[in-house]
């Protein structure tokens, strides 16, 4: 997934052999990859994405629950989340096909734009098919992946009788239990201005996925202009407000990653309505003139004192 993982496991009473568990985790990575990578041709998606078929396509059990359920999520938010946003994450230069130093033109915008659209794109789980009407559709499960990913390897821990542990890849993360010292996982609300102050906040959780969506970390600048990888389905373009991240918790961490880039696309205010709405437990990090405003849906403010 282009990207890093970590695990940190609270040492049970029977530990399995290190080389087990690292060779089980890893599997479990390859074989997701295998399903949902964009950067490779053979996976599952890179199969789908390269196909103009609009007809019915079986896939495996797994690939087809992903569609069907990050679908649910699109619907949920109108479209702020859209996995057949594809087109316009390559576009923009933040796909498989590499970096652009400029920002692409209206037509190819709008050429873009015409191709995507979760509307399009169908799942039948019972059959275990997909199919999309626009030949050129091409599925993008970056705000998904992950989240899932944490949980599957959160699910493989527990049937090893694991109780104790945190898993993260790329941001994305999963507690449970509680950490060496026999408390709640601490967990750390990055900062996305880089001030003095390497985060924004500590909150204190367990059995829980926490995942965050930013605008600060990949992004390219022309002209003084910084255009972020978080693009909106809606404008084909790159966010432009003041929203800098959103922190969601949920016990899903596919689910929270989805949203988070769903609320980060909608903004500080249509966002913060969405969660609420939701009962989404999620946090708004907003840039201002004088540096940043934090604010906490109804659901995170509920949130029980570690």
């Amino acid at each position: 997934m282009g990207t890093t993982f970590s695990i940190v496991i609270v040492e049970p009473s029977a530990f399995p052999p290190l080389d087990d568990l690292q060779s089980q985790i890893l599997s479990r990575l390859e074989h997701i990859e295998d399903i949902a990578s964009t950067y490779r041709d053979s996976s599952e998606i890179g199969q789908f994405n390269l196909s103009l078929s609009t007809d019915w396509v079986i896939v495996s059990e797994e690939f087809c629950s992903m569609v069907s359920r990050a679908l649910l999520v699109a619907r949920e938010t109108d479209g702020a989340f859209d996995i057949t946003i594809g087109p316009l994450v390559n576009l923009w230069g933040f796909g498989p096909g590499g970096a652009v130093s400029s920002p692409p033109i209206a037509s190819d915008i709008e050429q873009a734009r015409s191709n995507i659209g979760y509307a399009g794109l169908n799942a039948d789980c019972e059959r275990g098919a997909i199919k999309k009407s626009i030949p050129a559709m091409q599925i993008d499960l970056s705000g998904w992946a992950k989240g899932y990913a944490v949980d599957r390897l959160a699910e493989l821990l527990d049937a090893m009788g694991m109780n104790n542990y945190l898993i993260e890849i790329g941001g994305e993360i999963k507690v449970k239990g509680h950490n060496a010292k026999d408390r709640q996982f601490a967990i750390a609300i990055e900062n996305p201005l880089h001030q003095t102050e390497d985060q924004l906040s500590i909150i204190h959780v367990s059995d829980t996925g926490v995942a965050t969506s930013g605008d600060y970390r990949n992004y390219f600048v022309f002209e003084g202009t910084q255009y972020s990888h978080t693009i909106d389905p809606r404008t084909g373009r790159p966010i432009a407000h003041n929203l800098s991240a959103v922190t969601v918790i949920h016990r899903s961490t596919a689910y929270a990653d989805a949203i988070a880039t769903a609320l980060l696309v909608l903004g500080p205010d249509e966002g913060m309505t969405l969660a609420n709405e939701l009962g989404i437990a999620a946090y708004f990090a907003i840039s201002t003139s004088t540096g940043l405003d934090y604010r906490a849906s109804d659901a995170f403010s509920s949130l029980p004192e570690s």
